[in-house]
């Protein structure tokens, strides 16, 4: 399957193009995120860094979309996606649901003869460390609840009726496509693992996190910063710095 120019632009957000940085960074969102969630970090790294951020269907412009319930259908479309972006070096971010497709994308990637630089896995246990979740089984307003609990969303947005009708649809689809999801046994990447984590992380524990070290046969490196689920927005400056680091490095 090739993916057309026009399905292409549909997948990916440069939302700060840099013609000339010897590599690039693809950010891949948290369950119910959408690529704008990236728009701090892309601005942080241009130009140094070319910074794609992956738009998946079922919200903000792509609204109308539908939305996707198999992770393994996610990684297949976001991997044909980002194919015609593979001319230059190529790292991953992913935070939350987004690690573990990240982790997806870059087996498929390898598959091709294509071997990202690094991937960042970030606020997620490593594949084999499966939990038994069924919070796309949810009521609205469990949905809600743990959209609260995350404390990763606006509580105006959750207050907001309206809102909500735009945002659960794919909320609920990417739970059900992560919780659903089970890891191939046996396979890692051969591209270096770099796991970060918060370490009052609900979601996953610093002991959950490590074992990603298992699930690549290059080198692994763990951060672990202070708060919840989505630590990496009290320490922006702090990951977009180690993000620069180890991206900076393999491309001199």
């Amino acid at each position: 399957m090739t993916m057309s120019p026009a399905d292409n632009q549909k997948w990916i957000r440069r939302f700060h193009p840099a013609q000339d940085a010897p590599v690039r960074l693809v950010c891949l969102p948290h369950a119910g995120g959408a690529a704008s969630y990236f728009f701090p970090v892309s601005k942080a790294l241009s130009p140094a860094v070319d910074v794609l951020a992956v738009q998946y269907p079922g919200r903000q412009d792509r609204r109308t979309d539908p939305c996707i319930e198999s992770l393994a259908e996610l990684a297949d479309l976001t991997t044909e996606a980002l194919l015609p972006w593979t001319d230059r070096p190529l790292a991953l971010f992913g935070h939350s649901m987004g690690a573990t497709l990240a982790y997806e994308v870059a087996l498929r990637l390898e598959e091709r003869g294509i071997k990202p630089t690094v991937l960042f896995a970030s606020g997620r246990r490593a594949p084999s460390r499966h939990r038994e979740e069924t919070v796309h089984l949810r009521d609205k307003q469990g949905l809600v609840q743990e959209l609260r609990a995350l404390s990763g969303t606006d509580t105006q947005m959750l207050d907001n009726e309206e809102v909500l009708q735009m945002v659960l649809p794919a909320l609920r689809a990417d739970y059900r496509a992560i919780e659903t999801h089970r890891a191939r046994p046996g396979l890692r990447v051969n591209c270096p693992v770099h796991a970060l984590t918060g370490d009052d992380d609900p979601k996953a524990t610093v002991d959950e996190v490590q074992d990603w070290e298992h699930h690549t046969t290059a080198s692994f490196a763990i951060s672990v910063f202070s708060g919840g689920h989505f630590y990496l927005n009290d320490h922006a400056q702090e990951i977009v710095g180690l993000i620069s680091d180890a991206i900076a490095a393999p491309a001199r």
